[in-house]
């Protein structure tokens, strides 16, 4: 009988927000898939667990996936976690999924952190819609053409990219969508340090160039139906 595959949530800075299910699947899993060896050995110490790990990024995605697989059909229970949040999403394991649904393998989410929800809740924004676009193109140009097309969008954007790309960023978008939109960043969320923004994209770039502001973060962006300026 296959084992099953647990994609565990994990905090998203503050380990106090790692659920009881979280803990108890990763000490009952056979073996435990971590995207960094740091970042995960230091997640089972932090709980005092021992397990057989190996490891899933983009750099082995395909390799390790296969690998894995053959771990589940053998019976054993897999128990995959990303750096933080939630794994998949923004993350690697998507081809390890589909390849354990082709396979008839169960598998079973065990929610917990994400930086998502509390973004969009915080933002005070309408979030009965809202786009999520994810990571923009690491390349200036691209990325301004990408903010060009999500200029007229009326539903609640929200974006998310590196620490080294947040000032950046704030810059494309005030020169891309003005003064007339409001945004909000979280900023480091659950962590000590941890700063709401609000304000224009130009006020928000002005006061994180200065601060020299580097850390995790999601921009929630005002849809357009909310632009006073139609």
């Amino acid at each position: 009988m296959p084992g099953t595959l647990y994609l565990v949530a994990t905090p998203i800075g503050n380990y106090e927000d790692m659920t009881f299910r979280g803990v108890s699947t990763l000490k009952s899993a056979d073996i435990v898939i971590y995207e960094e060896r740091r970042e995960g050995e230091r997640l089972l110490r932090h709980f005092a667990i021992e397990k057989p790990a190996e490891t899933l990024n983009e750099h082995n995605e395909a390799a390790a996936s296969q690998n894995i697989l053959h771990h589940l059909r053998d019976g054993k229970n897999v128990a995959l976690v990303s750096d933080c949040g939630t794994p998949v999403f923004s993350d690697p394991g998507q081809i390890l999924v589909g390849k354990a649904i082709a396979a008839g393998i169960r598998v079973v989410p065990v929610p917990g952190a994400s930086s998502l929800m509390p973004a969009l809740t915080v933002s005070g924004f309408p979030i009965d819609k809202f786009l999520f676009y994810g990571w923009l193109s690491p390349k200036k140009d691209r990325r301004r053409a990408e903010l060009r097309q999500l200029h007229g969008e009326r539903r609640t954007i929200v974006l998310m990219d590196t620490p080294y790309r947040l000032v950046p960023l704030l810059r494309d978008i005030a020169e891309e969508f003005g003064d007339s939109r409001r945004i909000c960043i979280a900023f480091n969320l659950t962590l000590p340090d941890e700063r709401i923004l609000y304000g224009t994209a130009a006020s928000l770039h002005a006061a994180c160039a200065s601060k020299e502001m580097k850390g995790e973060f999601v921009i929630v962006i005002e849809g357009r139906m909310r632009d006073r300026n139609g």
